[in-house]
C-alpha cells in the first residue's frame, strides 16, 4: 500500500492550505517563499488537485477513481468528486470527531475498531450511504482514547451526521452537499485538468 510519507506542515505550506483541515493545530514557523512567483493556469489546476489528494488522503490512482465515478453521475462533476471523497468511512469518522485528525481516523478504520451497521470495517475508503450506522467495535470502547471522548465536550457534527459520545455511535442523516464541505478546493479547477 502506497503512503505519502511526505512532512505535513511542509506540505501544507508548498500547497498554500491551512493544517487545520486536516486536523492539525500546529502552525509552521517558517514562510512560503514561492508566494510571490507567478504560477500559470495549469500550475494552480495541479495545486487544486493536490490540495484534495492531501486533505483526504488519497493517492493519484484512487482520485482519478473518484474523478471517474463523479464524471459517470447526474450533477456538477467537481461537487460529485467532493461529495464522494466526504463519504469515504475515514473521511465520516473525522467529521464525527472519532479521531482528532485525518491521519489518526484512518488509522482507527484500518485497525478495524469502526462498525458500519454491526459490521466490522477496516477499508477506509469504504463509502457510506445515508441510513447507515457508524459505531466503535464492543471490545475496542475501554481504550484509552474512547474514554477521553466520551469525557470531552461533546463535538459539533456537519448537518448531515449525528453522533453521540456516550453511545459511541453516530448516524448518516443525509448525503453532503457542497454547502457542507468546508475544504478550501476549488474543484472546478480539477474538473478542467482531467478534461483536458
Amino acid at each position: 500500500m502506497a503512503r505519502d510519507r511526505s512532512p505535513i506542515l511542509k506540505r501544507c505550506r508548498s500547497l498554500q492550505l491551512d493544517p487545520i483541515y486536516l486536523g492539525i493545530s500546529k502552525k509552521s514557523k517558517k514562510k512560503n517563499l514561492k508566494e510571490g512567483k507567478k504560477v500559470s493556469g495549469y500550475g494552480l489546476q495541479l495545486r487544486e488537485k493536490q490540495k484534495a489528494k492531501f486533505i483526504y488522503g488519497v493517492m493519484e490512482g484512487q482520485f482519478k477513481h473518484y474523478y471517474e465515478l463523479a464524471d459517470k453521475q447526474k450533477g456538477i462533476t467537481g461537487e460529485n468528486m467532493l461529495v464522494l471523497l466526504e463519504r469515504r468511512l475515514d473521511s465520516v469518522c473525522f467529521r464525527m470527531q472519532i479521531g482528532t485528525s485525518r491521519p489518526m481516523t484512518r488509522q482507527l478504520v484500518s485497525h478495524g475498531h469502526v462498525t458500519v451497521n454491526g459490521q466490522s470495517v477496516d477499508i477506509p475508503s469504504y463509502l457510506v450511504k445515508a441510513g447507515d450506522v457508524i459505531g466503535i467495535k464492543e471490545n475496542k470502547r475501554d481504550s484509552e482514547h474512547f474514554k477521553l471522548m466520551r469525557t470531552a465536550k461533546k463535538p459539533s457534527c456537519p448537518k448531515w451526521l449525528t453522533f453521540d459520545p456516550e453511545k459511541l455511535e453516530g448516524k448518516i442523516l443525509a448525503m453532503p452537499e457542497r454547502s457542507d464541505i468546508d475544504a478550501p478546493i476549488e474543484e472546478h479547477m480539477i474538473v478542467e485538468l482531467y478534461s483536458k
